[in-house]
């Protein structure tokens, strides 16, 4: 009996004891890694390249009806001192496409636009969705996100309902 006590004591004792030392370098860990990300900042400032600044990073279509097609335009600036490319652009869902100067370069001070395009088809509610852009900026990736109120087709609202209720019958 008193050997499990002294067990369970000596295990609690190395327990809290690991606990505590990785605490510490948790703390020591986060502060190098504040260390590296401002020397990294520092350095990508002082290095220049490519910089996107654009006139809206979002966009609300406010209220729109189910199926309609929409579209917006993004505009931006090329405010570094290298030549801009982006690379790719994705929408998060098929129903966002951006359309974008690929592998085009952009001059230090020249102006492009994406134009983003979505398709409310079968997206009642609240939708809000992103393009991500893939370019030679310090960050390598840009977000822009749209957002609209989709009201529902009343024709393909009653389908989805009746679907609704034959999927809890079963």
């Amino acid at each position: 009996m008193f050997f499990n006590k002294a067990l369970i004591f000596s295990f609690a004792f190395v327990v809290l004891g690991a606990c505590q030392n990785s605490g510490a370098k948790k703390v020591n860990s986060s502060s190098t890694t504040t260390a590296k990300t401002t020397e990294a900042a520092s350095a990508s400032k002082s290095s220049g390249g490519p910089a996107m600044s654009f006139d809206k990073t979002t966009h609300d279509f406010g209220t729109i009806n189910e199926g309609d097609k929409v579209t917006t335009t993004f505009s931006f600036t090329n405010t570094g001192d290298e030549d801009l490319i982006i690379v790719d652009a994705r929408g998060s869902c098929g129903c966002t496409v951006p359309e974008y100067p690929k592998n085009t370069p952009i001059a230090p001070g020249e102006t492009g636009s994406i134009v983003v395009s979505f398709d409310s088809s079968n997206k009642p509610g609240i939708q809000q969705k992103s393009v991500t852009l893939s370019a030679n900026t310090a960050s390598g990736r840009e977000m822009l996100r749209i957002k609209s109120n989709v009201t529902p087709d009343p024709v393909k609202q009653q389908q989805r309902e009746a679907q609704a209720r034959a999927r809890q019958q079963n």
